[in-house]
């Protein structure tokens, strides 16, 4: 399909840096990757902000949603309608266009009342088994849209059979990686100055769900192997979390690290690190750490960029970690399990060999998720969608 024909103005309903978090995040890099593709396409975006925040937000954010007031998503939706654009992108997460809570308020409707342009929704977060009003939810936000990206072919799945969504209308595109050339690691190890560690890393916005405590508590048993052993955990606190409890995470995490005399094995770096730094310490970790609770967790960044830079990586089974690293590209550890943590990364540690050969499949599939394969899917979705509501 020529993407070369006309020019395509694109609607853009997500958060946005310089807001901090995971989907603002997806979605400029998204857009990064859509222009670099060479098609005609331009982006206007409603970026959602949240409470008591104010952004110097980018030339591209035309409007800004108040999260949670349901005039400002009505107010959004009208204003995208009247701007004329050809199609929609929907970056949708629960908590983004609603108020999680049983029953589930959802602002979505608001958003969509005034809008007849197609939509194109990618979903963050698909639960399987849902309650009924998460599952009617979905099921209005998808039969609304032209097309419904999700990122793992389990989440396809889980739409059709718990959801009843018509599987014509989904897409399987996954989360984008950056392009990375191998590199020699102890030569990428001196570059940040930790050469003659063995390393291990987690990176993301910290919140507790992110289970690093389990990782934390692994360590006794892997330094007793190899004192070397060094365990980074990269990124600053979860704004949202900063807001209702500080620092108190992070604060307990290094207690737990005293208490278990492994604090010397343990760096904290808390800043929200950039795409070039971030790449250099995953190009220097030996293996990365993905010790999540959430077992329906559909999407992850930062395993993405972990398998986009080769690197051997232990994670729990959540569900997109279960799909990104079978067929040999990582180990599983079970949840809550700092013994299953520590054996999985002993297996790497112990065979190099292992190792290198899961750092080979991961490399490769990490290819297949670069930002320029996955923005050109999206490039050639919009403009069917857009061809398509114009036919």
């Amino acid at each position: 399909m020529s993407q070369a024909l006309t020019h395509l103005d694109l609607g853009v309903v997500s958060t946005y840096p310089p807001r901090e978090d995971g989907i603002a995040t997806f979605t400029r890099d998204l857009l990064d990757a859509v222009s670099q593709t060479g098609a005609d396409i331009a982006p206007r975006i409603a970026a959602i902000t949240d409470p008591g925040s104010y952004y110097n937000y980018p030339p591209e954010v035309v409007w800004q949603i108040e999260q949670g007031e349901a005039d400002s998503y009505t107010e959004a939706g009208r204003a995208l309608q009247e701007a004329g654009v050809s199609v929609i992108s929907l970056q949708h997460e629960f908590g983004l266009f609603g108020i999680w809570g049983e029953p589930l308020v959802d602002f979505t409707p608001y958003l969509l009342e005034p809008l007849t342009k197609p939509l194109v929704t990618t979903l963050h977060t698909v639960l399987s088994q849902p309650r009924a009003d998460i599952r009617e939810a979905v099921r209005q936000l998808c039969a609304r849209s032209a097309a419904t990206v999700v990122m793992v072919r389990v989440g396809a799945k889980i739409l059709v059979e718990d959801y009843g969504v018509d599987a014509d209308s989904l897409r399987i595109i996954p989360h984008g990686a950056p392009s990375v050339a191998p590199v020699d690691p102890e030569r990428a190890k001196v570059a940040v100055r930790l050469g003659g560690h063995v390393v291990l890393s987690t990176f993301g916005l910290l919140s507790r769900g992110k289970g690093i405590e389990n990782a934390i508590r692994a360590l006794p048993s892997i330094v007793e192997q190899h004192p070397n052993c060094l365990y980074m955990v990269m990124g600053e606190t979860h704004p949202q979390v900063r807001r209702q409890e500080g620092e108190s995470y992070r604060q307990e995490l290094a207690e737990l690290a005293r208490e278990l005399n492994v604090h010397r094995h343990v760096r904290f770096i808390n800043e929200y690190l950039r795409q070039e730094s971030l790449i250099r310490y995953l190009q220097a970790t030996d293996v990365y750490i993905t010790p999540y609770r959430d077992r329906n967790q559909i999407t992850s960044g930062t395993l993405s960029y972990a398998l986009g830079c080769g690197r051997a990586t232990v994670s729990t089974a959540y569900t997109y970690a279960a799909e990104a690293l079978a067929e040999g590209r990582g180990l599983l550890a079970e949840f809550d399990s700092p013994d299953s943590i520590a054996r999985s990364v002993s297996l790497y540690l112990d065979d190099p060999s292992f190792r290198a050969k899961t750092e080979e499949r991961a490399l490769e599939y990490g290819k297949q998720m670069s930002w320029p394969n996955v923005g050109q899917q999206y490039a050639e979705l919009f403009r069917e969608v857009a061809e398509g509501a114009a036919r």
